[in-house]
């Protein structure tokens, strides 16, 4: 008699019971990684600086029936950072979104300018990244940490030097924090997007000479969205990527494959 075959099973995408943060959560595509993780079915702690954008937001996705709350965080105050996850249940997932971009000429960046995103994009986010991590560790329960990277982490671009510093330093210590948190049961990856329209970028896209520079790199002929990110950082947040760390998903519709 023949032996039944054993079909696989895919590995599920639910986040149900687990427990998300996401920073710079109050509008685009932070709030987009926080609808997506709750639709998912986690408890999704919503962190910005402005505490009424955050808490409209979760009162929002819990009138849909969802799990959200608000808390007020600013990332680059970081005792107030650590002093805030402290007094909280160690998280299962982390969306480092909090960033900042200030396009300049190259001959024309500020030290000013330079400090601002650096703090935030590099400083801020990389000491998030270990106190949430820390938690994780120490609750002996692992977890997924997602970075907010982009395309410009791997290429190069006009008025974009500093972003790009930020963005390639944001995908090396990734890699390295793979190395030292996978065996401790923590995955840590980023998703790399293209231009996405959110009220960060809509200002840009107000010149139509930019606009037509942006669309001509993507190949899929368009700018992206906060949805089209979503898959992707639920995809990373669960069982479904469980041997992926230290990877970078690109969501660029191609601009980096040439």
């Amino acid at each position: 008699m023949e032996q039944p075959v054993d079909i696989p099973k895919t590995p599920s995408f639910a986040l149900t019971g687990k427990r998300a943060l996401v920073t710079g959560a109050g509008r685009g595509i932070g709030l987009g990684a926080a609808s997506a993780l709750a639709q998912a079915g986690a408890h999704v702690v919503l962190a910005a600086r402005t505490l009424d954008e955050i808490e409209a937001a979760a009162e929002a996705m819990r009138a849909q029936g969802l799990s959200a709350e608000a808390l007020a965080l600013d990332v680059t105050d970081l005792p107030g950072v650590r002093a805030a996850l402290s007094e909280r249940p160690a998280f299962d997932v982390l969306v480092n979104n909090a960033g900042t971009n200030k396009p300049s000429a190259f001959l024309d960046v500020t030290e000013e300018s330079y400090d601002l995103v650096m703090a935030i994009n590099v400083r801020a986010a990389f000491f998030v990244a270990q106190a949430v991590a820390q938690g994780m560790v120490d609750a002996g329960k692992g977890g997924s940490i997602i970075h907010i990277s982009s395309q410009m982490g791997h290429v190069g671009g006009p008025r974009r030097s500093v972003y790009c510093a930020s963005k390639w330093a944001m995908e090396g210590f990734s890699k390295a924090m793979a190395i030292e948190l996978g065996p401790l049961g923590v995955r840590v990856n980023t998703v790399a997007p293209t231009f996405i329209e959110t009220p960060m970028t809509r200002p840009f896209f107000a010149d139509a000479a930019f606009h037509e520079s942006v669309v001509a790199k993507i190949k899929l002929g368009r700018v992206g969205q906060v949805e089209d990110l979503m898959g992707a950082i639920v995809f990373l947040a669960s069982d479904a990527s469980a041997l992926m760390t230290g990877s970078s998903l690109v969501v660029d519709g191609g601009w980096t494959a040439d």
